[in-house]
């Protein structure tokens, strides 16, 4: 049994910056919990820079899951995480600790507490449309998804090529929409808990500035150096994330260093902006501001009312 007697999971979602890993950190403490990572980059080993993994040593000494869990040439999938972080929460369960669910990957939180079940893969269909992808680039597959599905085409970013390709593998699978595939928000798994963190929109992009100047002066330059020597060129996904993207453009001498920050900046704000307006849909989620001093004690409150 937890500290506070509770038992079923918390997840602490919401946008990059907002300060969910220290919620997250604090209510293990109270409660007795362990951390389940849910932000699909920082399950890359080596990526920690520049994905503002927490260090080992400001960890509390609470174990963590989910991180460093593929290597940069391996494909981050939702399936994949799903199935690995459900045995994660039902091994902390089983343990009498509390999954603590921490992460801001929108699709990734769906998968986990709606129990979201995935449309069947077919490896040629998938190569035919990521070589439409490859070839014609993202003009491409969004022309192509608008054709098949303009419902799929009118609200998936344009510029998130795998989740057209995904969506036009969908359609041409199932004969349907790739809207009927998607997970019907009800009761979350294990009775969740869900809590949220923003922040005034003006203090959040402050502190995506600082951080993202902080990432380049401590090394991720350096850090992406090391990870090409590990593959990361060769990787699907893990050099499409925010940072690694448009250092990757530096170092091939498509930009100099002041815009590839930048663009980092920019990059990381217009991704909050689709966190903040993706999880404001859920109304299941009780939300709390980052920037007050009480969010912890606020949060727990909420927890433990949760329980009774």
């Amino acid at each position: 049994m937890s500290k506070t007697g509770h038992r079923r999971p918390i997840a602490v979602v919401g946008p990059t910056a907002t300060g969910k890993s220290d919620l997250g950190l604090d209510l293990a403490e109270a409660v007795g919990g362990e951390i389940v990572n849910i932000d699909a980059m920082q399950q890359y080993r080596g990526m920690d820079i520049g994905t503002a993994k927490l260090p080992v040593d400001e960890r509390r000494g609470i174990t963590h899951h989910q991180l460093d869990v593929l290597d940069v040439t391996e494909t981050a999938t939702v399936a994949r995480y799903q199935e690995a972080a459900t045995a994660d929460v039902e091994r902390i369960l089983a343990s009498g600790r509390v999954p603590i669910v921490v992460g801001g990957s929108m699709m990734y939180v769906q998968s986990l507490l709606d129990d979201w079940q995935f449309p069947a893969t077919d490896p040629d269909v998938r190569a035919k449309w990521e070589a439409v992808l490859a070839d014609g680039g993202v003009a491409a597959v969004h022309e192509a998804l608008r054709r098949a599905d303009p419902a799929a085409a009118a609200t998936i970013l344009p510029t998130d090529g795998r989740r057209m390709v995904r969506a036009l593998e969908v359609v041409e699978l199932t004969g349907l929409p790739f809207a009927a595939s998607q997970p019907v928000v009800g009761d979350p798994r294990w009775g969740t808990v869900i809590l949220g963190v923003d922040r005034d929109t003006a203090d959040l992009d402050e502190r995506i500035e600082k951080r993202t100047d902080l990432m380049f002066e401590l090394g991720l330059v350096d850090e992406v150096h090391a990870l090409i020597a590990r593959g990361l060129r060769d990787g699907v996904t893990a050099p499409r994330a925010i940072g690694y993207s448009q250092v990757l453009e530096y170092l091939e001498g498509k930009c100099d260093l002041d815009y590839a920050r930048e663009r980092t900046f920019i990059g990381t704000r217009r991704y909050v902006r689709r966190q903040r307006s993706w999880f404001r849909r859920d109304h299941r989620i009780r939300w709390f501001d980052g920037a007050d001093p009480n969010v912890a004690a606020d949060a727990l409150r909420v927890v433990d009312s949760e329980v009774l």
